[in-house]
């Protein structure tokens, strides 16, 4: 291990991000015909107001990245948002519906055959109002960070061909519209799942046009992504929207600079006295153990006592692999892998692994050594308890009541331990640090996957913790830093993602899973039986005793003698069910049963996951899109992500406190 260093270094910080997308109405839309320029006006006036509402966190927060701008860039509300982004230095960063060269054709409206064909070919278009069109969307393309979903860029290019080459046939142009409307709808949903809220111009007029400025905000609201509505008709009447039930009783904020300062201040989460900063600074604070504890390991022993370990007695001293480590070890397969997917950003490796592995494997090294000292001190501390009890009571058998305060030392000593292990434990916090932390590198475990296929979990669906929220924030803007990758999204690139990157972390913790649950399983069950029968020894000791006792007062058994099993009987009869209660008491405390079924439960998923992801790699390249592969990622993620929940309900309560 030659990677093990005595110090290691904190991983810098996330800074806290604002990241907003904004959509509306095409340049050619009739609402905006007589109200375009009042509408422009009044989304500069948000932006201002927005930009001003970051500034004025700064100070709870420290510093805080450039605001990021999602838009699709289409003519019209698009370009007008992206102009100012890019005059105040925001990032700009689009999530095409197509690749770059089918988007300038499809977005420069081609009137003739011979006009795309040109376009497509690279060349400029006969038609000089298309070909100011196209040199205005080319202007963009080098000012813009792009993400282009470009897997159905050869089918759509053939729809548009034949559609020009035939304009009476309108069954080519309902194809064609379908078609690219289903994919501005999935460039839509990349922008919502990256974005806090979104900005929209819209009529109000239509929702179910599959790509439309009201499809995409009645997306975005069923994933819980407030919208920032302007209407055309009275822009200076905007309001906000929350929930889908919103786009049937439009009615307008009583406050909307109030209720728009509060969404950016949910987004950058100042409320929670500087929550991620404060938690930044608590996890870099923390003080970095290139191995585990000695003192601590007794949970651990257990689950290799009980749990089928070749080598229960062996040394169960973990070695924790510093951040600096990770490129070349626990990270290298998933760097390998993202640096040779065919067309990858070439920076998006180097990057997450600066940005996400190495705070993983920061907080997972604190974390695993946090979680040994709780759940190790309770495991210790039923142990003890039993202990303090057999002590107390061994004079009786083997010492006269003169030498009880021997025996009463010792208890006493055992007792104090307890207490010195609840005292330490609370002081410092084991239970919370370690739920804290735990979260954080899991959260950025299962990271990468997702970048690099541009897929993120929208801000409202994250989960929630009991008392603090640092840890999903943290998670959140360490992955809100790396954003879209910038890359073509052909079908080579998203068969070797989803087979090399997605289907391998699927199976990789499906078999963890399934380990897991085979493991706690049998922990418990050997718990549960050796318990019962050290109770069913207790009864066998009493029994003894009371048959020995009748003997005796029938006359077939002498005084002494009955004096003498008494003594040991009695004695037995505390032991045994002394630790046959620790052994129940460490079972429930460990819920080694119900954490097996969470981890079947999980595994089970997991495969169904994989299933799923070997047909569609089975399949022709035609048959695969990103919107499949991007919607399995998002289901192996809410998987993750429910084993988190689960797993926090059932340690949630279970802080550290006298063995009972």
């Amino acid at each position: 291990m030659g990677w093990c260093i005595d110090m290691a270094e904190a991983p810098a910080a996330p800074l806290a991000r604002l990241a907003i997308g904004v959509t509306g109405h095409r340049r050619a839309h009739p609402a905006l015909a007589l109200t375009g320029e009042a509408v422009a006006a009044q989304l500069e006036l948000l932006l201002s107001g927005i930009a001003a509402q970051v500034d004025s966190q700064a100070a709870t927060l420290g510093e805080i990245a450039p605001i990021r701008l999602h838009t699709l860039l289409a003519d019209g509300v698009d370009q007008v948002a992206a102009a100012s982004a890019v005059a105040r230095g925001w990032d700009l960063v689009v999530p095409l519906p197509f690749g770059q060269t089918l988007n300038q054709v499809i977005n420069s409206h081609p009137a003739s055959l011979a006009d795309a064909e040109a376009l497509l070919a690279g060349k400029i278009p006969p038609d000089a109002a298309c070909a100011a069109r196209a040199a205005v969307i080319a202007q963009w393309y080098g000012k813009s960070h792009l993400f282009e979903l470009a897997d159905h860029d050869e089918l759509l290019s053939g729809q548009l061909l034949a559609s020009l080459a035939d304009p009476q046939d309108k069954g080519l142009a309902a194809l064609l519209s379908a078609n690219t409307s289903a994919n501005a709808a999935m460039a839509g949903r990349v922008m919502i799942e990256q974005s806090d809220f979104l900005i929209a111009v819209w009529d109000g007029k239509s929702s179910t046009l599959a790509g439309g400025t009201g499809h995409t905000i009645a997306s975005a609201l069923d994933r819980g992504c407030p919208v920032v509505r302007i209407d055309p008709a009275a822009p200076q009447e905007w309001h906000i929207l929350h929930a889908p039930e919103s786009l049937a009783a439009m009615a307008p904020s009583e406050d909307r600079e109030a209720a728009l300062a509060e969404l950016v201040r949910i987004a950058l989460r100042p409320g929670e006295g500087g929550a991620l900063r404060a938690g930044a600074e608590a996890l870099a604070a923390e003080e970095w153990h290139p191995h585990s504890s000695r003192l601590w390991t007794a949970y651990r022993r257990i689950e290799a006592l009980f749990g089928g370990d070749p080598r229960p007695f062996r040394s169960l001293i973990s070695t924790y692999e510093p951040p600096e480590a990770v490129a070349h070890g626990s990270g290298a397969a998933i760097l390998a892998s993202m640096t040779a997917l065919p067309g990858g950003d070439p920076t998006l490796p180097a990057r997450i692994e600066r940005e996400v592995m190495r705070p993983a494997a920061w907080s997972d090294g604190i974390s695993a050594r946090l979680s040994d000292a709780y759940r190790g001190g309770m495991i210790t501390s039923f142990i003890l308890s039993a202990m303090a009890i057999v002590c107390g009571i061994s004079y009786e058998p083997f010492a006269s009541i003169d030498r009880k305060w021997i025996f009463a030392s010792g208890e006493f000593l055992l007792l104090a331990a307890i207490l010195v292990i609840i005292w330490r434990g609370s002081k410092e916090r084991w239970h919370k640090r370690w739920f804290e932390t735990r979260r954080v590198a899991e959260y950025l475990r299962h990271g990468p996957i997702s970048l690099a296929l541009g897929v993120a979990r929208p801000p409202a669906r994250w989960p929630r913790g009991d008392d603090t929220g640092w840890p999903e924030y943290y998670a959140r803007h360490a992955l809100r830093g790396i954003g879209l990758p910038e890359v073509r999204v052909t079908k080579e690139y998203l068969r070797a993602a989803a087979g090399t990157l997605l289907d391998t972390h699927v199976t990789s913790q499906r078999d963890y899973h399934f380990a897991k649950a085979r493991r706690l399983r049998t922990v418990h069950h050997r718990l549960d039986r050796l318990s019962g029968r050290l109770f069913q020894l207790a009864i066998i000791s009493v029994s003894t005793y009371l048959s020995t006792a009748a003997l005796s007062a029938a006359g077939l058994l002498g005084a002494e003698a009955l004096h003498d099993v008494a003594k040991y009987a009695s004695y037995l009869g505390v032991i045994f069910p002394t630790f046959g209660a620790a052994l129940a008491g460490m079972r429930y405390f460990g819920d080694f049963e119900r954490f097996s079924a969470i981890s079947e439960v999980t595994a089970a998923k997991l495969d169904a996951v994989h299933q799923r992801l070997v047909l569609l790699l089975s399949a022709p390249d035609h048959a695969l899109s990103y919107a499949q592969v991007s919607e399995l990622a998002h289901a192996a993620d809410d998987i993750v992500l429910s084993e988190i929940e689960n797993w926090q309900a059932v340690f949630g309560g279970k802080h550290i406190t006298v063995p009972v």
